[in-house]
């Protein structure tokens, strides 16, 4: 199994626009990345009048799209997934980013922004990115040191 990420941090404190930097420069080192996002909402992958969205309103309780480029599964379920039932889609990559799932032990990058409250330090805290230091003892990094940040997640993953 490739290694996990987690990039958390409450609402609008920059993960998104973090991720994105992060995964342009690991794909430009010639990495394949994964990402996880999670959703506190109830997502919309397929609109009514499509044909998946007709055949899950049929009774369909998976169903899968594909083209020569892309396919998508949506899959009902009783609960939320969790991140380890997940990531057996993920074999194909060398290194898996988690966008949320701040609930898992999974090894986090907590991003923080000013005028937000931090996440508190927490066991799996690996980094912080962040304009401030946050804990005493955790790597610290700006959020304009994507190559930094680049390069300790290779390391501590030790992803090859």
């Amino acid at each position: 199994m490739p290694p996990i990420v987690s990039f958390v941090g409450y609402s609008n404190s920059g993960k998104t626009t973090f991720l994105v930097k992060l995964i342009k420069v690991l794909k430009q080192r010639g990495y394949k990345v994964g990402v996880i996002k999670h959703d506190g909402h109830d997502f919309t992958i397929d609109y009514p009048g499509t044909d998946t969205w007709q055949h899950r309103e049929a009774g369909a309780d998976t169903v899968c799209i594909a083209s020569a480029g892309k396919m998508a599964v949506v899959k009902q379920t009783a609960q939320a997934a969790r991140l380890d039932d997940l990531v057996q889609y993920f074999t194909d990559v060398d290194m898996i980013f988690t966008e949320g799932f701040k609930q898992e032990l999974k090894p986090q990058i907590e991003v923080h922004r000013f005028g937000i409250e931090p996440l508190g330090r927490k066991a799996n805290t690996l980094a912080v990115i962040s304009e401030d230091c946050l804990y005493e003892g955790v790597p610290h990094f700006k959020p304009d040191d994507v190559d930094g940040i680049a390069d300790f997640v290779v390391t501590t993953m030790d992803v090859s």
